[in-house]
């Protein structure tokens, strides 16, 4: 989630006009609870019952083996007993031995910071060479004005703004374990993609369409949120909150309908980058911004390709891309849009991937994009984004295809979608296909699906495709978890002292059917009893059995963070963390200066002269065990 100002979390203000249905029969907190489980399934199922992990658990042995570790307010990662943790290539690591050096002070240079490991570490995967090495490819989702110059947010310059288009995108390093420490290694494949590296578009939506015709040649990938891993083993990488970066000073601009759908405002998020580059300027460069809000593929073992936004998936406010395969071959994409309200959408391929492959044609660029729409009775549908079905018809105000995948969020809203408390990270069972998704807050859209009002604490829901086939357009759901603190919500008695969390975010599974569970409590209520997070301290990442929902407290990390990014070996004996945004400005600690980079934080560094960086962490158990047992 991006954040500029500590009053104010832009994902958290809804910008969906569409009257579509926010269910006012809001179902009552108790009857989510019996027995300390969510109930209802049956009756939203159908008599269907889920089964996440059914295979592991009824193995006998415990699915969640460590001892769960407390809540914490400390400025530290703190993992199980039996476990260590290794920082790994935090913010300004050079990507090369021969590489420009960080610089404490922030003073590094654009040129410097292109050079290095960017900013915000977020979305990641491990493409693995072995179970002892691989390339670790890591998406930097923003910058800390006040961390990443040596003056802060001062006068915005030219200088400014290359640094901090260096300081997003994605980081590709060839990392190994070096007998039982973890390195990255010089080699070919090392490489930065930031908001200034050439880019290509693909689908239906061309470089040169007139909305995306713009003053200079495509740029960049921005606001590079959570990602996936294809099957054919290239890395995607989400662009959302782009809406940000641009903004204006004349005073004669005003937004469009489509701006305003996607937040498009004159202070962006207060930048400034349109002071001194006119890219980003709304009236001098406008069709800018159009060029962003997409999905980015990327190979990481071809240092010299282009990366490619494939414009098949939609233009929205991408959280991440979960890949899946359908019964018949073809590539299953789940996305969410992470905004309060806003929807969740599935691509799926025209045809096999793996024929689209041996054509030369990318699976992405040829499909189907749906969009969710969950029913009270716990039955569910994917609605076509498709031009001339349903509403978007050229009667209706849309032009083709293309027109309907750069309005995706106008295009949902026509069709009928179901609202939903801030969707974000999505992940797929590997072993049932179960698709699971957080809706980490929001003012409560309502509906089952939504079944608090407001939801401060979010929620994690699941679905099962019909017939278990994840190319299938109609499914059956039940909420999977309440998220929150029993003390302040009853919804959430559930939860006790192992298991107590709020903001679930990332998601994702290990080989062995665990759901790990990553948070995002918001620096406008972390540690505070104002929000009722004052029992939940820092955020954490937490394990769950699907099976039984089971959940354990893994890891939880320093002041001001949030967990980002997991990924693991082959042999899942190590996993990595991402650890975004230590030492942020907080409602609860104060907020970092220049004077006083550490106000909030000094980790990982803990440098007296230093400041707080970004960084992934390496976990791994101490006999050489698998994570989690």
């Amino acid at each position: 989630m991006t954040r500029v100002n500590v009053d104010v979390d832009p994902d958290d203000i809804p910008v969906n006009p569409s009257r579509n249905r926010h269910f006012q029969d809001v179902l009552s907190r108790r009857s989510l609870l019996k027995a300390g489980t969510v109930v209802g399934a049956a009756g939203f199922l159908g008599g269907t019952a889920m089964s996440g992990g059914a295979a592991v658990a009824a193995a006998g042995k415990p699915l969640l083996g460590f001892k769960a570790v407390p809540t914490s307010s400390a400025d530290a990662v703190v993992v199980p007993d039996g476990y260590s943790s290794q920082v790994l290539i935090p913010w300004g690591t050079p990507i090369h031995s021969g590489g420009p050096a960080f610089k404490k002070d922030g003073s590094n240079t654009a040129a410097e910071q292109a050079q290095q490991i960017g900013a915000h570490h977020d979305g990641m995967h491990l493409f693995p060479i072995s179970d002892k090495h691989g390339l670790l490819a890591l998406n930097h989702e923003y910058i800390d004005t006040t961390l990443h110059y040596a003056d802060g947010s001062a006068v915005m310059t030219r200088e400014k703004v290359d640094k901090a288009l260096a300081g997003h995108g994605v980081s590709i390093v060839k990392v190994r374990d070096r007998r039982g420490t973890w390195i990255v290694e010089d080699s070919k494949y090392n490489r930065r993609v930031h908001g200034a590296t050439p880019v290509a578009f693909s689908g239906p939506v061309k470089a040169d369409h007139p909305e995306l015709r713009s003053n200079n040649a495509p740029l960049g990938t921005l606001n590079n949120c959570s990602s996936g891993a294809t099957p054919w083993g290239t890395y995607v990488t989400c662009e959302e909150n782009w809406n940000g970066y641009f903004g204006t000073d004349d005073p004669t601009w005003a937004a469009t309908a489509e701006q305003k759908r996607y937040g498009v405002a004159a202070a962006g998020f207060g930048y400034g980058w349109h002071k001194a580059d006119p890219r980003f300027d709304l009236v001098k460069n406008p069709k800018e911004l159009n060029r962003f809000g997409w999905c980015v593929e990327i190979d990481p073992f071809d240092p010299k390709s282009t990366p490619v936004k494939r414009t098949a998936l939609g233009r929205i406010k991408h959280e991440g891309a979960t890949f899946a395969e359908a019964s018949d071959g073809r590539v299953v994409v789940y996305t969410g849009d992470d905004q309060d309200g806003e929807y969740i959408y599935k691509y799926v391929s025209a045809e096999r991937w793996k024929n689209s492959a041996k054509k030369g044609r990318s699976p992405l660029d040829d499909g189907t994009l749906y969009v969710a729409k969950f029913n009270d009775d716990g039955s569910g549908s994917w609605i076509p984004l498709v031009f001339g079905q349903g509403a978007l018809t050229a009667a209706g105000g849309w032009k083709d295809q293309a027109d309907v995948l750069i309005r995706t969020r106008t295009a949902a809203d026509a069709q009928g979608a179901t609202r939903l408390d801030r969707p974000e990270w999505i992940a797929v069972h590997p072993e049932t296909g179960e698709v699971y998704a957080t809706l980490t807050n929001g003012v409560g859209n309502g509906g089952k699906v939504n079944p608090r009002k407001p939801n401060p604490y979010g929620h994690i829901i699941r679905w099962n495709e019909s017939g278990h086939d994840n190319g299938a357009l109609t499914f059956t759901w039940d909420v999977f978890l309440l998220a929150g603190d029993p003390a302040y919500d009853p919804a959430a008695a559930a939860l006790g002292a192992d298991d107590i969390f709020g903001s679930p975010d990332g998601l994702g599974f290990d080989g062995d059917g665990r759901l790990w569970i990553e948070t995002d409590i918001s620096n406008t209520s972390q540690n505070l009893a104002s929000k009722g997070y004052d029992h939940i301290g820092n955020c954490a990442l937490l394990a769950s059995d699907p099976a039984t929902r089971e959940i354990k407290r893994f890891l939880t990390i320093p002041r001001g963070a949030e967990v980002t990014g997991v990924t693991f070996t082959p042999d899942f004996k190590a996993m990595f963390v991402n650890i975004q945004h230590p030492g942020e400005a907080s409602t609860a600690w104060g907020a970092p200066t220049p004077a006083d980079p550490r106000a909030v934080s000094n980790w990982p560094d803990f440098d007296p002269d230093g400041r707080p960086r970004s960084a992934t962490v390496v976990i791994t158990k101490n006999d050489g065990g698998k994570i989690g047992t």
